[in-house]
C-alpha cells in the first residue's frame, strides 16, 4: 500500500472546494487504498487554515472535515520524523516533506511550488513529489 502525505491545499480540495480533480483522490482515501500520513502539526495546520473567515465555515462544518481527514490519516508523532535533507523556507511546508522522507518509498502531493521544486532531488530518495492528483490512483 502506498504511504502517501497530502498537504493542506491538497486537503482544501477534497474536504472544502469538492474539487472535481480530487474526487477519485478523496474516494480512494475513503477506501483505504492508500496509507494516507498526517503529524499533529498537519491537522493543527488544516484545522487552523478552514478556521479562517475567508472559507466560511461553520464550526460543525470544520469538524466534519477534521473528524472525516483525522478518521482517514495514520498519524505519526512529530518528534519521530526523520530530517529530510532538503529544507523548505516556510516551517509549515517542511513538516509535509519531513513526513514523506519518513515514510519512503512515499507520495507526497502538493500545490506548493517550493514543495514541487524538490522533485527531482527527491526522487533519487525513492519519494515521489507532484500536484497531480491522479498519481495515487495510477
Amino acid at each position: 500500500m502506498k504511504s502517501v502525505v497530502l498537504d493542506t491545499n491538497v486537503l482544501l480540495d477534497i474536504f472544502v472546494f469538492n474539487d472535481f480533480r480530487a474526487v477519485h483522490l478523496k474516494q480512494a482515501l475513503i477506501d483505504r487504498q492508500v496509507d494516507a500520513l498526517a503529524t499533529s502539526k498537519t491537522l493543527e495546520e488544516f484545522a487552523d487554515v478552514i478556521s479562517r473567515p475567508l472559507f466560511c465555515l461553520e464550526q460543525e462544518v470544520q469538524d466534519r472535515i477534521l473528524s472525516q481527514w483525522h478518521s482517514i490519516a495514520r498519524v505519526l508523532d512529530d518528534e519521530t520524523l526523520l530530517i529530510a535533507p532538503w529544507q523548505c523556507q516556510d516551517p509549515d511546508d517542511q513538516v509535509f516533506l519531513n513526513l514523506a522522507y519518513t515514510a519512503k518509498p512515499s507520495l507526497l502531493i502538493s500545490k506548493d511550488n517550493e514543495v514541487l521544486k524538490l522533485a527531482n532531488r527527491a526522487i533519487k530518495e525513492d519519494l515521489l513529489i507532484t500536484s497531480d492528483y491522479s498519481t495515487i490512483v495510477g
